[in-house]
């Protein structure tokens, strides 16, 4: 008989409370041990793959209603089959030491990976000193989520104006007052870029777990093992 653990047994550590807080406490001590107090940072968003039965079935059942209508049920089959699904993750990374400081993953959508990110960092002891983020987050919601002390760097949209809280206002007027110098500090956000993807590269672009507790999971998982590579770097 094999005493070898079983995959089931790993799959269920994905949902297991005192795992994750266990992780997450390592998380925190590698970032004391790296000596990240006040960070200048850079954040970025993006999808992973997922291949999970219960979509394809929704996926299938939607597509053979549709070839009803239109008499395709053969070429529904199969695009149901190819179809697949993301789940999205937000991280934001320390510029100095290129670990990551903050997670956040969501089902629904890149926007809730944000948000979650932003709940995350309070439960580490680490302030924000510099952010940087991509053109998608250019707007007032997103930039008032960081403190007053915290300057934020993004790309107006065509159509932005003033309108908004008193830190949107103030990151405007940067933009507008010292261009070059805003730009500079910008453009340092492609390190967000580059770690996402080296981590696929190393540990995939899908995810396997099926639950969603296991999802976000598996994406702390990789977040981490990030750090865990870069800490003696």
């Amino acid at each position: 008989m094999s005493s070898g653990i079983g995959y089931k047994t790993v799959e269920r550590l994905y949902s297991d409370e005192l795992v994750m807080m266990a992780l997450h406490n390592l998380h925190v001590l590698l970032l004391k041990k790296k000596g990240i107090k006040k960070s200048d940072t850079t954040g970025y968003g993006t999808g992973y793959l997922l291949t999970i039965k219960k979509n394809y079935e929704s996926y299938a059942q939607e597509l053979k209603d549709k070839a009803k209508e239109n008499r395709n049920d053969d070429k529904g089959k199969q695009s149901a089959k190819k179809r697949k699904t993301f789940t999205y993750s937000f991280r934001l990374m320390d510029l100095r030491t290129k670990m990551y400081i903050a997670f956040g993953s969501s089902m629904k959508s890149e926007k809730e990976a944000f948000y979650n990110a932003m709940n995350f960092i309070k439960t580490v002891d680490v302030k924000l000193k510099r952010v940087r983020l991509d053109k998608y987050y250019s707007e007032s919601s997103y930039v008032s989520r960081f403190a007053s002390d915290t300057a934020v760097y993004i790309i107006p949209k065509k159509d932005a104006t003033l309108k908004g809280s008193q830190k949107w206002k103030d990151t405007m007027r940067e933009f507008v007052t010292d261009t070059y110098q805003y730009l500079k500090e910008y453009y340092k956000r492609e390190n967000s870029e580059a770690g996402f993807s080296a981590d696929k590269k190393l540990f995939g672009w899908e995810i396997a777990q099926r639950r969603e507790d296991r999802i976000d999971s598996a994406l702390f998982c990789t977040g981490l093992w990030h750090n865990l590579f870069n800490f003696d770097r």
